[in-house]
């Protein structure tokens, strides 16, 4: 058994520890990368983590003020952050996978226009298939479908589509950078996601499908459960992408839409090159930061570090871990503390042959988890290369529950799974690897950390608010897309304009000054962008009369007949989108 920097990464053969050869070609990369700590001097800026956020950070403020002298540095071995890209064995030899941040979509410009920048490839998540889905409980039947829609029973499918319409409808009169604005931001702060299924759920007493479907959506968007998450929290996080469907969809525009060729940690490796490997520092964790009148300090366990100005990109539940002196205002320390971060344990497993291609299967799973089944979701992960491979999570309660046993009883399970949603092919598997992000030095869990009731109410406004010459970014402050690549990328820029406000204000336009002053004071009261389908309420009467009349239509000609007329008549008044997200 093999690990990276801790216990976090598992691989193993079918039957046999995997030795170091898996992923030593990524270790030798970092080991060169690395530079000795070197004396106390002077720095403009340093940047605490080298992950996505803090390299876009460094490379926007070396772009416009080539002069500035820019420090990152990154307590674990390896620039990337929540990305990392690792070689094991597959059909035609090791190739690579990505055991953190995978998906890309074409609504996250910022990461697309790095992408493009880089020289770098994308390729569409494979769809194609039969998908599964087993929701009820096990002795529940396990469905099949092609379509955007699951064979859910005909209440079940009418009640889930009135939950997202309503979630929709809420998350348009959501401010992303000011959620509290929106019309009864405290009450929907006072509540939880939970909280608000149990209100909203008709059929919860005589089915639980919905209710089920819903939670396990949290689980594979946040590694949490609903009743963890403040459930204004939940509608900002779905304004900043554009809607809620859009979370859980590979359709274009969509969450899951697009994968890197080659991997997606060599957007910060690239971004270091750019940048200077002797201006980045790894294994060098901050233990403090020190500002006093004309300066600030930083210090790790072994230097120190002058400079002008500090931008912390880590996640906040580790930002909350340094020393500052002076103490940080009362509201940053209160959120920080209040923000739990999501668990995932993300496994990848490698085949000979695409068995499932062949039966007819997309790859692509929705199962609830139970004590025999610790799966949430699965993918077709096949390389670029052509070596197949299946993608799956184990998130929230389970995973916390199944962290805690032997990686050998995990992976007894997961393929067991497989083996039985897909077909015995399941079992004869070339490797199994995992990577439990909780036990991340210097991550602490995945993907994304939340806001738990109340914080946004009292104290959203510190999570950007720069604290004297200290700066914060990090995906959770941004504004688009934030929890994924797209907005670790946006909030680093924005940061970075921060500090050149500071430092280097002559090189800004006005509208530049405008803009810096601005995301470090109070928030604008602009609206979020909505889905333009959203806009429309008559889709939503659209969608309960076309859906009631399938349950008559069912009784002649079949429920999936039915629903086929159904969803084409919806999509013919342009409200089928409400029924896309159903399939998660």
């Amino acid at each position: 058994m093999e690990t990276n920097g801790s216990r976090s990464f598992v691989g193993v053969r079918a039957g046999v520890p995997l030795g170091t050869a898996g992923i030593e070609t990524t270790r030798r990369v970092h080991r060169r990368c690395h530079r000795p700590n070197m004396s106390t001097q002077p720095w403009d800026v340093v940047i605490v983590g080298a992950g996505l956020s803090g390299l876009s950070a460094a490379r926007y403020l070396r772009e416009r003020d080539a002069r500035l002298r820019v420090l990152l540095l990154e307590g674990k071995d390896r620039v990337g952050g929540r990305t990392v890209t690792l070689q094991i064995p597959a059909a035609h030899g090791d190739d690579s996978w990505d055991f953190g941040g995978q998906w890309v979509s074409s609504s996250q410009t910022s990461v697309m226009e790095l992408i493009q920048e880089l020289g770098l490839e994308v390729y569409p998540q494979s769809t194609t298939g039969k998908k599964v889905y087993h929701m009820g409980g096990s002795r529940a039947p396990v469905r099949t479908y092609t379509s955007s829609i699951p064979s859910l029973p005909p209440l079940a499918l009418l009640d889930l589509t009135q939950v997202m319409w309503k979630i929709d409808r809420l998350l348009q009169t959501v401010c992303v950078e000011d959620p509290v604005s929106a019309p009864r931001a405290l009450e929907y702060d006072s509540m939880t996601l939970h909280s608000f299924i149990e209100r909203n759920v008709w059929t919860q007493s005589l089915l639980a499908v919905v209710k089920e479907a819903l939670e396990l959506s949290t689980r594979s968007v946040f590694g949490m459960e609903p009743a963890q998450m403040s459930f204004l929290y939940f509608l900002m996080y779905c304004a900043a992408a554009g809607g809620a469907l859009r979370l859980l969809e590979a359709t274009p525009g969509s969450a899951q839409e697009f994968r890197v060729k080659g991997g997606t940690q060599q957007l910060c490796v690239r971004l270091a090159e750019l940048i200077g490997w002797e201006n980045v520092r790894l294994s060098c964790a901050v233990k403090a930061i020190r500002q006093y009148p004309d300066g600030i300090q930083v210090h790790t366990s072994s230097d120190s570090f002058d400079c002008k100005a500090v931008i912390v990109t880590c996640p906040p539940h580790l930002a909350a871990q340094i020393e500052y002196d002076p103490a940080l205002p009362t509201e940053r320390q209160r959120l920080t503390q209040n923000m739990p971060v999501g668990h995932m344990i993300k496994f990848i497993v490698t085949y000979s042959t695409a068995f499932w291609r062949v039966k007819g299967f997309s790859g692509e799973m929705v199962v609830q988890p139970s004590e025999d089944c610790p799966i949430c979701v699965t993918y077709d992960c096949t390389s670029p290369h052509g070596n197949p491979a299946l993608v799956g999570f184990i998130a929230g309660k389970q995973a916390a529950d199944w962290s805690h046993r032997a990686v050998e009883d995990r992976r007894e399970a997961v393929i067991r799974s497989l083996a039985r949603y897909l077909g015995p092919e399941a079992s004869h598997f070339i490797h199994y690897a995992e990577k439990d992000w909780a036990k991340e030095d210097y991550s602490g869990g995945c993907p994304v950390n939340v806001m738990m009731p109340g914080m946004l109410t009292y104290y959203q406004p510190s999570l950007r608010r720069p604290c004297g010459r200290i700066y914060w970014a990090g995906t959770e402050s941004a504004t688009c897309w934030c929890g994924y690549m797209n907005g670790a990328i946006q909030s680093g820029q924005r940061a970075a304009l921060e500090v050149l406000e500071r430092l280097s204000p002559q090189l800004l336009s006005q509208d530049e000054l405008i803009e810096a002053r601005a995301s470090a004071a109070s928030p604008p009261r602009s609206r979020g962008l909505p889905p333009p389908w959203c806009r429309r309420p008559v889709c939503f009467a659209a969608a309960v009369v076309a859906l009631g009349a399938a349950l008559l239509l069912a009784r002649h000609g079949g429920w999936h007949a039915a629903i086929g007329r159904v969803s084409a008549f919806l999509q013919s008044v342009g409200s089928a989108q409400l029924l896309n997200g159903l399939k998660r």
